[in-house]
């Protein structure tokens, strides 16, 4: 059955806490290598919205990042949410208390707090801690688009800088390492296969992103095998992310990241999105319905957190720092003299000084090929760009106003996260 929410419901990522600065990418273009509008710009003050998720950046839930799909940038739009048939509801008796299960938890996660904007911007979300010399769960919006992050660890209470080990953008997923840290202790994880609907949970992580005792919201497991779509009105751009778990523990923004747990307090998921009092339609009946958090299921967020551990990168895993060419760019193609389209990513603007500005490349050309791959379009010149690390030597393709084609051999640098 697809739920539809209808526009004008905003959805949010549960991972982001409220930026000082609410500059984020423009709705119709992106800096490719996650780099926003130059401060200051008309397009950097155009772009200004709040954005919260429990995902973000998609990119949106946990601190405060417009979610449907934890984009950043995104507007209130249309969402669907979709999932397999539920499973037969198994009511687990509670054999901890909310308080008991805080106790437990809270000493396995942290607080994490992303730099962005180049320092004109924060974003707050949640971790959770795999190993005790500092390895970290979190949902990639959470850090997407950072230029550095500060984690505090709820254990020990001390705070320590953090790299990114590397993350997967369409599941939502990110390792960090924290620098120096050793002994911490480690959250208990449990197994998402033996959740089951009806089955009592609690979200714990960095509410609001206030830092200090994590919050709890107590409920139940309302689903399994949910997807869930978010596109922005404007762009028609979207981010899915699918086989979530559905509950109706009251997820806020800067709890992306963070943990929902059994009643034993095992970690079964990872609390990523939310959405609150929507008019849902049901074959042409509406139905009101209160909350609805998503989270990703803990054995899916292990796997990847193993690859990425491993160094193993793939079309959706990344490894390491991100690589940037630093052109904004539209979400159609261009069209250049007398009125014939060139397909590819048309770029609106380049930063000065970038790898891009250096080649020659201008607001006006469009981008038709990177390091060998054919750009279709400004999400899939942003896909191409995940693939490839900074320092790499590439070859840029593009096309200018008047037809006339060109190439550059272009050193990337490095970019915020993402």
């Amino acid at each position: 059955m697809n739920t539809v929410i209808p526009e004008g419901s905003t959805p949010y990522l549960a991972s982001q806490a409220p930026r000082e600065s609410t500059q984020t990418t423009s709705t119709d273009a992106g800096w490719t290598g996650a780099i926003p509008p130059p401060l200051g710009s008309p397009d950097a003050e155009e772009t200004q919205r709040w954005l919260r998720r429990s995902r973000r950046r998609y990119r949106t839930a946990g601190a405060a990042v417009i979610l449907a799909a934890a984009v950043a940038g995104m507007g209130a739009g249309h969402v669907v949410v979709g999932g397999s048939a539920p499973q037969t509801a198994s009511t687990t008796s509670a054999t901890l208390s909310v308080a008991q299960l805080q106790t437990k938890v809270d000493p396995g996660l942290v607080d994490v707090v992303s730099t962005i904007d180049y320092g004109e911007g924060e974003a707050a979300g949640t971790g959770i801690v795999l190993t005790s010399s500092g390895e970290v769960l979190t949902n990639n919006h959470v850090v997407e688009g950072s230029t550095s992050i500060k984690v505090t660890d709820i254990g020990n209470g001390k705070t320590y800088t953090a790299t990114v080990v590397g993350y997967d953008v369409t599941s939502d997923v990110s390792v960090i390492k924290l620098q120096g840290a050793s002994g911490l202790q480690t959250a208990s994880l449990g197994n998402s296969s033996t959740v089951a609907v009806g089955e009592s949970v609690v979200a714990i992580g960095n509410a609001g992103g206030a830092g200090g005792t994590p919050s709890a919201a107590a409920g139940t497991v309302t689903g399994l095998g949910q997807s869930i779509t978010a596109s922005d009105e404007i762009t028609g751009s979207a981010e899915q992310l699918a086989n979530l778990v559905e509950t109706n523990a009251d997820i806020q923004p800067g709890d992306s990241g963070g943990p929902l747990v059994n009643a034993s307090g095992h970690v079964v998921a990872i609390d990523t999105a939310a959405s609150s009092t929507f008019q849902f339609q049901f074959a042409g009946s509406q139905n009101s319905s209160g909350i609805q958090g998503y989270a990703i299921p803990i054995n899916k967020a292990l796997s990847l957190a193993k690859q990425i551990e491993s160094g193993k990168s793939s079309s959706s895993v990344h490894i390491g720092n991100s690589a940037f060419l630093g052109v904004e760019v539209a979400s159609t193609s261009a069209y250049y003299a007398y009125g014939s389209a060139a397909p590819g990513a048309s770029v609106v603007g380049v930063l000065p000084g970038s790898p891009a500005d250096e080649a020659g490349l201008a607001s006006g050309v469009t981008i038709t090929a990177v390091a060998g791959h054919t750009v279709t379009s400004s999400t899939n010149l942003q896909e191409i760009i995940d693939q490839l690390h900074p320092g790499q030597k590439v070859t840029v393709t593009w096309v200018d106003q008047y037809g006339n084609s060109n190439k550059a051999t272009i050193t990337l640098a490095t970019g915020p996260t993402g």
